[in-house]
């Protein structure tokens, strides 16, 4: 009976190491890297569902128009942000209520959105989809729509052996998409690997970042994903109250989420209302304003330093990555 007992726990070890470097080979991420907080244990990767997730998030099926997709407001060029709008468009040029925030690194995230309304990225989806500003579509709408294709049944049961295609088999294979997104190839992380080494600029700027601004943009992800006070509150003509409009807790007011500041070069413009074009402006603007009790006071030589610290957190090789680009099995469907 020990033996039996013995053996039993040997192969369960040897099968949950085999589903950990199965889920391994789809996420590509340094072992500095904080650990995942995604559970994959409800949605184990596969190559099907990560495919069908980059189609989905590219097909415009999921708005109530057919015409705006996920890529709409998050662009693989920018990060998955976009710079053409300070605020998020969606259908019939409605705009949205705050900036379309960068998407990389989702793995190690446990809230979304600005004010952390969605705990969960199964459940971030549902939020734009029905977003009368945004997609406009609904659930059950959205769902018939795919149901009634002559490609998406097809796609649903490669990826999940079921061609009835239900919300949950949505809502898992864009979020194994968006699991993929993983920026981690920038100068810094070329330094940290002992691969090449700052110039003095940099050197001097991430010494001034390590002790103005680590608390709040912890590396390596350059984010506590914390909830801050930005210093942008009645002035935003968006009237904007942040966290407290999902907690209603007084102390949560004008409290928004700490974006990471990895591919700033790309993801402009800045803060939740995308007031700021350039990063300088960032920089003035939290020179001037008292965060944690505490003024960030530097001369104009070391906000020099600072940037270009800074610009050593853009990653090109993830913002060029061809396995997150448009798909081409989408364009067979789009025009079949």
């Amino acid at each position: 009976m020990k033996r039996f007992i013995s053996l039993l726990i040997i192969f369960l070890i040897i099968k949950l190491i085999f589903h950990l470097n199965k889920q391994n080979s789809f996420l590509n991420y340094p072992n500095y890297f904080p650990k995942i907080e995604y559970d994959f244990s409800n949605n184990q990767l596969s190559k099907e569902k990560i495919e069908l997730g980059k189609i989905l998030f590219y097909d415009p099926i999921l708005s109530k128009n057919n015409q705006v997709s996920c890529a709409s407001c998050h662009s693989s060029y920018n990060a998955f942000a976009h710079t053409d709008h300070k605020l998020s468009h969606g259908i019939f040029d409605q705009i949205g209520v705050r900036n379309a925030p960068s998407l990389f690194n989702l793995a190690w995230q446990k809230e979304f959105m600005w004010d952390g309304s969605i705990n969960h990225l199964d459940m971030q989806a549902l939020a734009p989809i029905n977003s009368k500003t945004e997609m406009g579509e609904t659930t059950k709408g959205l769902i018939n729509k795919l149901q009634k294709t002559n490609y998406y049944p097809k796609l649903f049961h490669d990826a999940f052996k079921d061609s009835i295609i239900k919300t949950e088999y949505l809502l898992k294979s864009l979020s194994q998409f968006q699991l993929t997104l993983i920026s981690a190839n920038s100068k810094y992380d070329s330094v940290i690997k002992g691969v090449t080494k700052f110039n003095t600029k940099e050197k001097n700027g991430y010494e001034l970042f390590k002790n103005n601004c680590n608390s709040c943009h912890t590396e390596p992800l350059f984010t506590s994903y914390d909830y801050k006070n930005n210093g942008i509150q009645e002035d935003s003509l968006l009237k904007d109250l942040g966290r407290f409009e999902i907690t209603q807790n007084i102390k949560e007011k004008y409290l928004f989420k700490v974006p990471s500041l990895r591919n700033l070069k790309y993801s402009y413009p800045y803060m939740h209302d995308g007031r700021m074009k350039k990063l300088q402006t960032v920089i003035e603007h939290y020179s001037d304003i008292e965060i944690d009790n505490k003024f960030i006071k530097l001369n104009s030589k070391e906000k020099i330093d600072l940037i270009a610290f800074l610009l050593t957190l853009n990653d090109k090789e993830f913002t060029l990555n061809k396995d997150h680009k448009f798909p081409s099995k989408l364009i067979e469907i789009l025009y079949q």
